[in-house]
């Protein structure tokens, strides 16, 4: 087996937490979300994990001094999700075969997920896989689209989605494995020219597909792994799944 490596997103501000902690340090269920994560992660047998942090960073570092399979990239600024993971480089170097990414906002992330993840990479060796899921609601997340033999064609943004692609369920639900030579090569090719100004892991995919790479989206999330934390709302509903699950 491959060493396994995931990068962790957890570099926001948590603006709508009504909160000054970083937002993966907010407690769900009296306890920092974000070691919910990690724990997942380790439990699937990720052996480094490397947490990017940003906002109020030495506050994460602090909580996470503890764990020895933890390194830190740090994002001085917020230039979006690819940018952040372009911090990640020197976290990176020597790292041969899979890299998982996955938000720290998400603490009902299952170990069994990331484990079906990387048994799917172990076994056909693609550029990248995004992990989907379906959600009777789909509204808001980007849509998966398949060809007619059900390969992954591309990630459609729910206000970039025609009548027919917004009934499609399956979700990208920003959780990837990238082949790690893969990933820098494809953090080369980015760029920002958006509205946001912003670079987007999101693109990443989409390029070494047209590189004719193998780009495989692999329906391994289950509903609840769909519910990342941005309101206070939000951790409302996460808290009421994590108690009824028993997590």
């Amino acid at each position: 087996m491959k060493q396994r490596t995931a990068i962790v997103m957890a570099a926001g501000k948590g603006t709508r937490m009504q909160s000054d902690l970083p937002k993966v340090l907010v407690p769900v269920c009296g306890r920092p979300m974000i070691e919910y994560v990690l724990d997942a992660l380790r439990e699937a047998g990720v052996t480094k994990q490397i947490v990017v942090v940003g906002h109020r960073a030495e506050l994460v570092r602090e909580q996470l001094a503890p764990r020895e399979d933890v390194v830190f990239a740090e994002q001085t600024e917020q230039l979006g999700t690819g940018h952040a993971v372009m911090m990640c480089r020197e976290a990176l170097a020597g790292t041969e075969g899979p890299v998982l990414i996955v938000a720290g906002d998400s603490p009902l992330m299952q170990a069994d997920s990331i484990t079906a993840l990387f048994a799917e990479f172990d076994s056909r060796e693609p550029a990248c896989i995004l992990g989907t899921g379906y959600r009777d609601d789909p509204t808001g997340f980007g849509r998966v689209v398949r060809d007619a033999e059900g390969r992954f064609v591309g990630v459609v943004e729910q206000k970039d989605a025609t009548e027919e692609q917004q009934q499609i369920k399956e979700v990208n639900l920003s959780c990837y494995v990238f082949n790690c030579g893969d990933l820098l090569a494809s953090l080369d090719a980015i760029d920002n020219t958006n509205a946001q100004g912003e670079y987007y892991i999101t693109d990443c995919p989409g390029l070494l597909l047209a590189e004719k790479k193998e780009v495989i989206a692999l329906d391994a999330l289950k509903p609840c792994e769909s519910l990342s934390i941005n309101t206070m709302e939000d951790l409302e509903v996460v808290a009421e799944e994590m108690n009824r699950l028993g997590a």
